[in-house]
């Protein structure tokens, strides 16, 4: 008996590892639509941003964005960086403080070109008071809490 409970987990181990596998591969059957699944073309070609959908997606740097056309979908291929919103989709204003919200894809502004966005309207109101030097700040901490896990800061 205890051969068949050693089986049964090692096919158990190996079901689990193939799946995590898949998923750490970027599928789109296993992540979660970047900027809550927001088409991020739009916000820089119409007068708000709409959401996409599962016909047109991109994966980039492990993320997976939809998009509400094909041409946005292809727009978005041919220059991703453009897009992409600034500290790849979390609060501005949080990163100008070192920390990592999830930032509200409708409360937003673009500067410069790129697409920033806060958490909600009342730190949106916040960061607007000074953004130049928000963006500033958060320029020089993104890259010390880019790839730290949000409940660690």
């Amino acid at each position: 008996m205890n051969i068949k409970k050693l089986f049964t987990g090692l096919i158990s181990a190996i079901a689990l590892i193939a799946i995590s596998s898949n998923a750490i591969a970027g599928s789109n059957y296993h992540s979660t639509p970047a900027v809550q699944g927001y088409d991020v073309v739009t916000y820089h070609t119409d007068k708000r941003p709409l959401r996409g959908n599962g016909n047109y997606t991109a994966n980039h740097d492990g993320a997976t964005y939809t998009f509400s056309s094909k041409e946005n979908m292809q727009t978005f291929k041919a220059s991703p960086e453009k897009y992409i919103p600034a500290y790849n989709g979390y609060c501005a204003f949080g990163v100008s403080v070192g920390k990592k919200f999830i930032g509200d894809p409708e409360v937003y502004r673009v500067i410069n070109g790129k697409t920033y966005l806060n958490l909600d309207s009342g730190i949106q109101a916040q960061w607007l008071k000074d953004t130049d030097g928000r963006i500033v700040t958060a320029d020089k901490k993104w890259p010390k809490i880019k790839k730290k896990n949000p409940a660690s800061l």
